[in-house]
Formats: structure tokens, C-alpha cells, sequence
């Protein structure tokens, strides 16, 4: 089946699924943010900022900066925005706009100052029901997906059918997909893990070692098996591929902005000249203080969070942070 879908951001995850569903010849639409950008494409047939290697071929009606006239005609959007671009993505849309339609997030982060996921906004805001609404998870980064190495994503929705159909959009030659109804915990995860890479970059910058992570990325699975089941209740298995195994590459791969982001801080770097640095969104900045209001609130113990609360937002040295949680996780 050849969909019709929207792909609604240009970064390089957004690039990377455009790539993919354009491999599997769906109809696809795209906005774009930056005329200049467009302009380029058009020209050259490459995003100029994120995956140049990536060819882009779509017609010039195609492309465009107003999401309205793009998503007319559409029965899936795509949503692979930053957390923190989100709401100016949507601003101009309307109910009426999204009615029928799919949402499909690729987004790693919570929506501020709400503190809530994508598809708690989407429902509470555009009366999105829940049943439809799907979302990725890795393990998979958008340079691999460029490059056509072999890669993984799961796909939630409340329904595992409709999670198992949606996943077909994206399975190529080189993409392997799996199928899960848990939307919620799913979401949770996705934001979870850059935060724990974010730590995991901080104690690189400060020089732990593999010993050090192997232990660190248990008392991570523990505490983010014990924070999403506060939040939201289910079964699921965090030893799969959308928990372990995501949480596992963002905090272990080079081309995880989230770990770079730690490794500049953890050697030393101020939070802005970290940002002027990655010239990336680093969702764990963002995602560690959404998370940490929500631990608060809920009264979830999370020392890992909190550590990385206390570096980000309260100016706490890592190093002296971190000895205390390197005793604090044994």
C-alpha cells in the first residue's frame, strides 16, 4: 500500500524517514521551516544543513513552509520536529486541519512548559484521539539510515495491529521493524534515554570508564523502569529493542548528539558554549528538567535524573555530582 504522508520537520532524524519513505515510493510531502532551505533543495536536491548525502527528489508543490496546504489530502503526519519547535510546527493548525488524520511522532522529548508527551498535547489541544496516534522509537540513528547500514524501529500505538501496519510504511531492505502497543511507555523511553546519555557523555568529558557505564546504564534501566511504571502502568519488557536497546546506542554511539553534549559539559563547557558547539538541539537538555518537575510531582526517586538536574539547572560542578552518584548506583 502506498500512503499518502506528511513529513513535518528538516533535521537530520526528519531527513533520514523522508529518505526512507521516499525509498518505498509512499506520496510524500514536506515541511520545511526556512524558505532558504526549500530553495536549495530545490537547487541541488540535498538538505543543506543535516545527511547532505541524502538525495532528495520531490516536486515543488511538495515542499513548503505552510503545514496547512501541505497536510491537505494527507491521511498520515509525520511529526520529527525538536520537542522545543514543536508548538511553532503546529501554530496555524486547527482542529478541523487534523481531523481523520494519523500522527506518527519521531519526536524524543516533552512538550514545555506542559511537561507532557506529544500525543498527550496532540489529544488535549487538537482532539487527536489516543487510537490515533503512533510512535517510533529507536534503536536507530539517522546517519546509519542515510548510509543504508542495517537498522531497527518499534512502532506503538495502543492497537499493536494498527502499530504492525503503520510499521510497513518504513520496512526497506535495509530497516527492520517491530510492532508494540505501548504508546505511553514507549514515549516515556524515548525521552528518558537522552537524558542517560547525556550522563553517560558526562562521565566520558570527566574520564570514567567501561566499567563505570556497564553499571550506569543498569541503575539507568532500573530508574527508567521504575519512573515509567509510576507514570504510566502497563506491561512491557524494558529489555527490548524500543528500551535496552535505544537507551544502549544513544549513550554508546559517536554520532549521538546527546552523549557529545555530555562529553563537552563533563569537560568543563558551559551550557551555552556546549550548544554553540553541537549546533544541534540536544533533547536531554530540555527532557531533564520536564522530567525532573514530573518525578517531583509524582514523588519518583531518580538520582541519575536528579544528578543531571542538579549539573544542567542548579550549576552543581559534574565532577563532585558525580562522585556522589558513582556511590549512589553500586
Amino acid at each position: 500500500m502506498k500512503a499518502k504522508i506528511a513529513v513535518m520537520g528538516s533535521g537530520s532524524w526528519a531527513t533520514a524517514l523522508l529518505k526512507i519513505l521516499t525509498h518505498n515510493h509512499h506520496e510524500v510531502s514536506w515541511w520545511v521551516r526556512q524558505q532558504s532551505t526549500i530553495d536549495y533543495v530545490h537547487k541541488f536536491h540535498h538538505n543543506p544543513n543535516y545527511l547532505s548525502s541524502v538525495e532528495i527528489k520531490l516536486a515543488a508543490d511538495k515542499i513548503g513552509t505552510h503545514a496547512k496546504d501541505l497536510i491537505k489530502g494527507v491521511d498520515y503526519i509525520l511529526m520529527a520536529t525538536p520537542s522545543a519547535y514543536f508548538k511553532s510546527a503546529v501554530e496555524g493548525l486547527n482542529k478541523d486541519d487534523l481531523k481523520g488524520k494519523h500522527i506518527i511522532s519521531a519526536i524524543k522529548g516533552l512538550i514545555q512548559p506542559e511537561n507532557i508527551s506529544v500525543s498527550q498535547y496532540m489529544h488535549e489541544k487538537f482532539d487527536i484521539p489516543l487510537d490515533h496516534f503512533t510512535n517510533i522509537s529507536g534503536p536507530c540513528h539517522a546517519e546509519e539510515v542515510a548510509a543504508e547500514k542495517l537498522s531497527y524501529l518499534t512502532f506503538a500505538s495502543l492497537d499493536e495491529d494498527t502499530a504492525r501496519f503503520i510499521s510497513g510504511f518504513f520496512k526497506c531492505r535495509f530497516l527492520y521493524t517491530s510492532a508494540s502497543h505501548d504508546l505511553h511507555g514507549t514515549e516515556y523511553a524515548s525521552v528518558l534515554k537522552n537524558v542517560y546519555a547525556l550522563a553517560a557523555g558526562v562521565s566520558v568529558g570527566l574520564g570514567y570508564g567501561d566499567n563505570f557505564r556497564a553499571v550506569f546504564i543498569s541503575s539507568s534501566m532500573l530508574e527508567m523502569e521504575h519512573f515509567i511504571n509510576s507514570v504510566c502502568r502497563g506491561k512491557r519488557n524494558l529489555m527490548e529493542a524500543a528500551y535496552l536497546g535505544d537507551t544502549m546506542v544513544t549513550a554508546y554511539s559517536q554520532y549521538s548528539r546527546n552523549r557529545t553534549f555530555g562529553v563537552m559539559i563533563g569537560k568543563g563547557y558551559s551550557i551555552n558554549a556546549a550548544t554553540l558547539e553541537l549546533n544541534m538541539i540536544a533533547e536531554g537538555y530540555y527532557a531533564t528538567n520536564s522530567l525532573h518537575a514530573i518525578a517531583q510531582a509524582k514523588g519518583v526517586r531518580m538520582p541519575i535524573l536528579n544528578t543531571m538536574f542538579e549539573i544542567l539547572y542548579e550549576a552543581k560542578p559534574a565532577e563532585q555530582a558525580f562522585k556522589v552518584l558513582a556511590a549512589e548506583i553500586v
